[in-house]
């Protein structure tokens, strides 16, 4: 058991480092439109549950994400 729990730490660190990484060439709207599409779909998961209430809440997020971090 503990074996386990030892490999899915090791990868979950390493899933977030690379996810991380992906972000180092993007834009600060980019990252904004990323950033609010992720919390979106939490958002959108925990409110209406499934896969649609997911999707619906990344995309809604994704666009108030892009639209705050418009450049002035």
């Amino acid at each position: 058991m503990k074996t386990i729990r030892k490999y899915s730490v090791s990868a979950i660190a390493a899933a977030l480092l690379i996810g991380l990484g992906g972000c180092a060439g993007m834009s600060r709207q980019d990252q904004g439109t990323a950033t609010g599409a992720v919390v979106g779909g939490v958002a959108g998961n925990v409110l209406g549950g499934g896969v649609l209430g997911t999707a619906a809440g990344a995309a809604v997020g994704g666009v108030i994400g892009h639209e705050v971090t418009k450049p002035r």
